[in-house]
């Protein structure tokens, strides 16, 4: 990937349009040239800016003026003059009207929230996944501390991230703990302990996110890689493999035994 092509992806790299390849080419891309990084971090400036500036404008003064106008108009001097049908309506239906305009907007902003939401989950699962592809394919980063002592790795986390994350070596179980590295996920420090089942390498990513309520497994498939997903005692977890399912959540049921 060049420049060119990096400039032509810029937009669909930011809103999260990318496939996994062409996501990881244009990562692997701005490693090697400052200026499409710089060109990068200009438009996440630029949309952060947008997005917390007042973009509200008054409506011009002839407009203004208008609608002045044509209320006047709907209010005549004539007391005599047939009111206007609004004012004909008797309260109850009024008040009915008014229900089920705040039922619609309700309803409305209740769909966008879902759509929202499910948009930045979709969003979150393709970076998971592609962090969990880069670390071993693109980066041979799978470790920052290779270790499987529980007692060396998770002190190494101190100062990194924000909460003490539960390491636990399960090699007795046939998930021996390879060690443990620190990532950017959901816009913030994460970290992720990296487990081995034969030839497979399992990706446990843990954070504290802004809303901690306790939440069941979730599971999700996407491109290949299996995820599961919980939040339990403050922290949020994201197993992340192509191993099996039913092994994946072997490893995912000892975690929660042993708790954060």
């Amino acid at each position: 990937m060049n420049c060119s092509d990096t400039h032509n992806l810029l937009h669909g790299y930011l809103d999260g349009e990318l496939d996994l390849v062409r996501n990881l080419e244009f990562e692997q891309h701005l490693q090697a040239c400052p200026a499409c990084s710089q060109s990068l971090e200009q438009q996440q400036h630029l949309r952060t800016t947008l997005s917390g500036a007042g973009l509200y404008r008054p409506a011009p003064a002839r407009l203004r003026e208008r609608l002045q106008n044509r209320l006047r108009e709907a209010d005549p001097a004539d007391e005599t003059a047939a009111p206007p049908p609004w004012r004909r309506w008797r309260p109850e239906r009024l008040l009915a009207v008014a229900a089920s305009l705040a039922l619609l907007a309700l309803s409305g902003w209740a769909v966008l929230q879902v759509a929202s939401k499910s948009s930045g989950r979709d969003l979150l699962v393709k970076e998971l996944v592609a962090s969990h592809v880069r670390s071993q394919l693109l980066l041979s980063h799978v470790t920052d501390v290779e270790s499987s002592n529980s007692h060396t790795v998770k002190p190494w986390f101190d100062g990194k991230v924000n909460f003490a994350p539960p390491v636990r070596d399960f090699a007795d179980q046939g998930f021996p703990l390879k060690g443990g590295r620190l990532d950017y996920l959901d816009d913030q420090p994460v970290a992720a302990l990296v487990y081995k089942r034969r030839e497979h390498v399992i990706n446990l990513f843990i954070w504290k996110p802004a809303d901690a309520a306790d939440s069941p497994v979730q599971r999700k498939t996407q491109q290949g890689f299996h995820l599961v997903h919980w939040t339990s005692g403050g922290l949020t977890y994201w197993a992340v493999s192509d191993l099996n399912r039913e092994d994946l959540e072997t490893l995912v049921s000892l975690v929660q035994k042993v708790g954060p």
